[in-house]
């Protein structure tokens, strides 16, 4: 048996060693979502992948939809995070279309790269009942308003072009940023280059 899981079956010793199983089950649950979908994840699958036992899990969350609403919400919460550290990072001087290029960036970047959670947050966004997805949306709500405020600006300084609405143009680019992830893999060229086209063909479409 492994001794690990013999331990997580136990009130952990430390807070510390709390804080690392639950991110430990967090994380594992991120990948097993990204992958099978809300309908096809078993804790089980995630006991597996946290090398824990599966009733070790309900010492940490009542159930499995606990454990996926954490997910969800962590998961959201984290992209927008990284999205408004990328545009912190900018020179304040930077214009409006540098701010979207950014964004891009940042969008894909943790998408694809640094974080499962947010693969498994657009997989599962629409198939979640109400009460797991709630917090989550809020936090995709106020991730879109990020996004809303940049098209504003690039609007504000005579960048948009006429014939875009602001808002369809807004979801019709995150909309073509999220599928990325049922396309992409390393084996299809290196991520930089995605980005770099992605990039290229929003400010086109959003500008005149």
């Amino acid at each position: 048996m492994d001794r690990r899981a013999t331990d997580e079956a136990e009130p952990a010793n430390t807070g510390s060693k709390s804080a690392r199983t639950r991110e430990r089950l967090l994380d594992a649950a991120a990948g097993v979502l990204s992958r099978k979908g809300f309908a096809g994840t078993r804790l089980s699958d995630i006991a597996e992948q946290a090398h824990v036992q599966a009733p070790a899990i309900y010492y940490y969350y009542p159930s499995r939809e606990d454990l996926i609403e954490e997910v969800m919400y962590a998961g959201a919460a984290a992209m927008r995070t990284h999205l408004l550290e990328a545009l912190a990072a900018l020179d304040p001087a930077s214009s409006p279309a540098d701010r979207i290029a950014a964004a891009v960036q940042a969008h894909l970047r943790h998408e694809l790269e640094l974080s499962e959670y947010a693969t498994a947050i657009i997989r599962n966004g629409n198939q979640l009942p109400e009460n797991i997805s709630r917090r989550a949306l809020a936090e995709v709500a106020a991730y879109n308003d990020v996004w809303r405020r940049l098209i504003a600006e690039l609007d504000a300084a005579g960048e948009l072009r006429a014939d875009v609405d602001p808002a369809v143009g807004r979801m019709l680019v995150l909309g073509a940023l999220n599928w990325a992830a049922e396309w992409w893999n390393p084996e299809r060229g290196p991520l930089d280059e995605v980005i770099r086209t992605a990039q290229t063909m929003i400010l086109h479409a959003l500008r005149p």
